[in-house]
Formats: structure tokens, sequence, C-alpha cells
């Protein structure tokens, strides 16, 4: 090969690099645009990040700042039912979700005197609606008809008699998304608390800011967590992210941002390996390939607007090539065609795929780098370098026909 021809390869590769950049930065904005407008939307449907609070009470006393002396639960025991049921809005999934909550809540008098409690249940802000809500002060029905005030709190008044206790039950069910959280109010002491939570998925992450279950157990079905705060100071709020539904948009931009890197290592051993072999390919040739390569993020990223997301993978990288390889075998013969398919699918197909599985990507590209590293230095161990951008290429093999 001619080092003019290898500079002008060059070349082409980077200005097939400056339209992935192109189309990798079309597919990003696109993306950004569709999502913001359709979280709003969803939200509105579906609810937003569900925040239950914990709930607290108070009595009148001129011995307490302010002239109330604020209490919490002595006892707390509450149940989360998380049903993850991921919604398609567009062309993007939502991390949507059902909740079911039940709590149950001793509040005792810590004076010697009875005292008129005030307990306030916080309702979460902006909910899609709370089912089968029940607000109950011990064995009194009648205060499941209590209704939030302005401050989204539903509050009862109650007489405790001296060291008595009352239980609050409370239960609603209602929709939110990507995230729910129980909280509590900060530098506060929480003691005699348990959260179980039962979980319809597997995959579980707890969010920034929020403490690990105590307690694990996994089935079939999904997971029971347990938080137990039996005497904690500024304990740490309690939370579940729903699991990552994988978008087609995302996904599209990241692989044609990273389609360079496969480009750059095909087409350095179809040139080397083929040089090795006799077969010389000029700048023309590296320009159809590098096509044939655009070929499938272009098809890639159109399709997913379809078809489901692995079917338009397997559509584009069919014809990718049925492009390249196909066209390399009509260059030179099945000698390149045996370089080129195998090559194709481990450098486009096989790191393209990585793209699907978070975090796999990284090794992927390191892998594959090594391992081109080592072949070529394997295969290139005897090659006389002094010659071999100076000598002049033999003449492409015949691939068909007679001469007359």
């Amino acid at each position: 090969m001619k080092l003019t021809h290898l500079l002008a390869s060059l070349a082409i590769i980077g200005c097939t690099t400056i339209a992935w950049f192109i189309l990798g930065a079309a597919l990003s904005q696109r993306t950004h645009s569709s999502f913001n407008t359709l979280r709003n939307e969803v939200s509105g449907v579906w609810g937003p990040a569900i925040t239950q609070q914990h709930p607290h009470a108070w009595f009148d006393t001129p011995n307490a700042p302010g002239g109330r002396a604020q209490v919490l639960p002595s006892s707390s025991r509450i149940k989360v039912n998380l049903n993850y049921d991921p919604m398609r809005r567009g062309l993007l999934w939502h991390r949507t979700y059902d909740v079911g909550f039940v709590g149950d809540y001793t509040f005792t008098n810590p004076t010697r005197i009875p005292q008129t409690f005030y307990i306030a249940f916080p309702l979460p802000p902006e909910t899609a609606g709370l089912h089968g809500f029940d607000f109950r002060l011990g064995e009194d029905d009648s205060s499941s008809q209590a209704m939030p005030g302005a401050s989204c709190e539903v509050i009862r008044a109650i007489l405790l008699p001296a060291s008595g206790s009352v239980t609050l039950h409370t239960a609603y069910g209602t929709r939110g998304t990507d995230t729910w959280k129980y909280d509590f109010p900060d530098k506060r002491r929480i003691s005699g608390f348990k959260l179980a939570m039962r979980t319809n998925f597997h995959e579980i992450n707890f969010p920034v800011g929020t403490g690990s279950a105590d307690e694990r157990r996994q089935d079939s079905n999904g997971y029971d967590l347990a938080w137990n705060y039996p005497d904690v100071l500024d304990a740490q709020a309690i939370g579940m992210d729903m699991p990552k539904r994988l978008n087609a948009g995302p996904v599209a931009a990241r692989i044609a941002f990273f389609a360079p890197v496969s480009l750059l290592f095909f087409v350095t051993v179809v040139l080397l390996i083929g040089g090795m072999k006799g077969i010389p390919l000029h700048p023309m040739h590296v320009f159809f390939i590098s096509a044939g390569f655009f070929a499938f993020h272009l098809l890639f990223a159109y399709l997913v607007d379809l078809l489901p997301l692995a079917q338009s993978f397997a559509i584009a990288a069919a014809a990718s090539l049925l492009l390249v390889s196909g066209y390399l075998k009509a260059v030179a013969g099945r000698s390149l065609f045996a370089i080129a398919l195998p090559a194709q699918c481990i450098y486009m197909v096989a790191f393209s795929a990585s793209f699907f599985i978070d975090g796999l990507t990284g090794i992927t590209l390191a892998v594959l780098a090594v391992a081109t590293l080592a072949l070529l230095m394997f295969l290139t161990a005897k090659t006389d370098w002094r010659g071999y951008f100076t000598k002049s290429p033999p003449p492409l093999p015949a691939t068909g026909g007679k001469s007359a």
C-alpha cells in the first residue's frame, strides 16, 4: 500500500466520523426533547415520584418552644407493596409503578397528665389520586372520613390519658414514576420503626441518600425487604428506584458516537491482512466500506421508530453485513470475504450489541483493542515495513470470467 493511499483512507474515516457525530447529536437531541415533553405527560397521567413523610403529633404546653411539644410515633409498622409496571409513551419507556401503603403508628402521651394530641399524617403531594384511603385512630371508625387541610396533612385531635397510647391506622394505593421514598424529619429520634417492602422485580437499587435494607429475601417473583430502626438519631430515608428500561434513542446515540472505533479496527485488520495476502485496497474501497458501516447506524436509528429494538438491530446489522462483506467478496473474492465477515461481526455487531448492557461497553472495547493488537503483532512480526508502503501493489485477483 502506498503511503498516500493510507493517508487518504484515514481522511475518509475522519469524514465518516464527523457524519457519525452529527447522527449521534441529532439522536440525542431528539431523545432529550421527546423525553422532557413525554415525562411531564406521564407524570400528569401516572403521577410523579412518590415521597411519604413520617407522621407526627403535638400537644400544647407552655414548657415547649412555641407552645407546642412535638411527638413522633413510639412504634411504627409499615407495609409497602411496589408493583413495577413500565409504560411506553411515544418512543420511550417510563418507569411507572403502583404502590400499596399500609401503616400502623402508635403515639404515646409522655406526660403524667391527660393531653389533647393533634395527630397529623402527611399525604404525598401531587399524586394521581389516593385510592382506598383509610385514616383511623384507635377504634374510632368515623375518623376514616377525615379530610386533608391546606398543608396536605390529615389532622385529628384526640384526648390521651396520662401515659396513654393510641394507634393510627392508615392505608392507600396510588401510582408514581421512577422512585418511591419514605422520609423522616431532620435530626429527629426514630424508635420502634419497621418497614417491610415487597417488590415484583429483582433489580433493586436504593436512591442516593437512602439506607440499605437490613433484611433481604429473594424469590422467583421479586424481593422481600425490611428496614429496622429500633432507636436511631437522624435516621436515613428509605427508598427504591424502579428498574431501568432500555430506551432505543439513547442506545442508538451511544452506538453512533463509538462507531468510529469499530470502523478503525475493521479497516486496520482488513488493510494489513489483505496487504499481506497480496490483496491491495484503494481508498475508494475504504470509502465504500465506511459507507456500509454508516448504513448500519443510519438504518438502526430510524428503524427503532417503527420496530422493536432487537428486531431493528438485527435488520440493520444484516443489511450492513451484506453491503460490506458482500462488497469485499466482489472486490477480491473469498479470501478477503473470509477475513471481512468475522471481523465485521466482531467489531461492528458484537461491539454495538455491548451497548445494550450497562457497564459492558468499556471492557468490550478494551478486550477488542488488546486482542486486535495481539493478532496484528503476531501476523506482522516478520513483515518488512521498510518496503511495505513504497512497493507497487499487485493487481487485484480476478473474481470471475475468462480473458479473450
